[in-house]
């Protein structure tokens, strides 16, 4: 955004500017890449070589601070005057079928923003989200991965726009993405909705990047329509056991006797939640994809039986296929090939059974599987330190 705030059009007039200055090439270039606004001496060189000012710069580059965002509304009417006022995106005119539909939902194959026309004003009491990250991968639809910064955040905020325009008041809305984008994300989505928490999912594995923290997490940001959420009922997770000798993996001391029996409170970091990466367990070739075990969390958390569910981006149907199971209503859009999405269906006793498994030990401080042999060896349960105190 710098070099055409400055008309910076081409390798020589960057060089040309750089030597005038004397700011290196590189770190225009980073100022340029990462749509920063420059500070200290550069700012002053940039600003006595072209003459314009600081605010003029921000305008230009279209990164605005607070105090020039309340510049601009205590002067809107005068500026709306002067602005030639984009038109909104009209509704789509294009009819759109679906190409699958169950007892509980339907699936769409088309681009998202189309179908976002055909949906009603505050009709979805759940939207979950996981767009593309932008890292120049390959998809199954072919679409462009590798758009500029600028670019890839503008059609995020349109799809996200239009995801509060259709989520019910008091509905949750969550979007999965690389913190990097969802840093940016979180300052849109707080102008529109209610932030609820910056979830952090355990990567698991993940490969260390020269010069920079080792990466550990995914974000699931969480935000709800209105002061609070009409649905909020998060599972409790079952204590740490070891899986040899069935004892503790954390010391509780003398918490054991306020511990629910129903297990522990869910926190913001996820850590239990591995990503498919394995070929024997995902449901399309070549593509990243949820887990159950995500969708599961997020669904019941946020919803209830009989909820509509919402995914702009299908993928290879998790959302779909775990709505389907805990008896939720869905609405599934793909823009891509959408045949693998219709074959999980068709073998969703699959999911099901990987759904019970995962089901069976929530709610509970000690999974079933343990607890006998925990009596067995005389370690503590929630009975037996209940008897002991009385």
């Amino acid at each position: 955004m710098l070099f055409n705030a400055l008309q910076l059009n081409s390798s020589l007039s960057i060089n040309r500017f750089s030597k005038k200055t004397g700011i290196p090439v590189k770190r225009l270039k980073y100022y340029n890449e990462t749509n920063k606004i420059p500070s200290g001496t550069d700012l002053e060189l940039i600003l006595n070589e072209t003459g314009i000012s600081k605010t003029e710069l921000m305008l230009l580059s279209k990164n605005l601070n607070r105090e020039l965002k309340s510049l601009i509304a205590e002067n809107s009417e005068g500026i709306s005057k002067l602005l030639s006022l984009k038109k909104e995106r009209k509704k789509s005119t294009k009819n759109i079928k679906s190409l699958f539909k169950t007892e509980l939902g339907r699936l769409y194959q088309c681009d998202c923003l189309d179908l976002f026309g055909k949906i009603e004003n505050d009709s979805i009491d759940l939207i979950f989200a996981d767009p593309p990250f932008n890292l120049n991968k390959l998809y199954p639809s072919k679409i462009n991965d590798d758009l500029k910064a600028d670019q890839y955040l503008s059609w995020c905020e349109n799809w996200a726009y239009e995801c509060a325009r259709v989520l019910r008041p008091g509905g949750s809305f969550f979007i999965w993405n690389l913190p990097k984008w969802n840093s940016y994300m979180s300052e849109f989505l707080n102008t529109i909705l209610t932030f609820r928490h910056w979830i952090s999912v355990d990567i698991k594995y993940s490969l260390p990047v020269k010069g920079r923290l080792y990466p550990s997490h995914y974000s699931l940001l969480y935000y709800c329509k209105g002061e609070k959420p009409n649905t909020f009922h998060p599972d409790r997770l079952p204590m740490g056991i070891c899986p040899h000798c069935c004892g503790d993996l954390k010391d509780y001391g003398g918490y054991k006797n306020k511990m629910n029996p129903n297990g522990i409170n869910i926190s913001d970091v996820w850590l239990d939640i591995p990503p498919v990466r394995h070929a024997k367990y995902k449901k399309r070739n070549g593509s990243n994809e949820l887990s159950v075990r995500l969708l599961d969390r997020v669904i019941e958390m946020s919803s209830d039986e009989g909820d509509l569910v919402f995914d702009p981006f299908g993928g290879s149907g998790t959302t779909y296929a775990v709505s389907e199971l805990k008896k939720r209503r869905w609405i599934g859009v793909e823009v891509g090939p959408v045949e693998s999405i219709i074959d999980r269906f068709k073998n969703i006793h699959e999911d099901r059974s990987n759904l019970e498994k995962i089901r069976k030990d929530i709610n509970s401080l000690i999974p079933k599987k343990y607890y006998k042999k925990r009596v067995e060896k005389g370690l503590w349960t929630p009975e037996s330190v209940k008897e002991k105190a009385s």
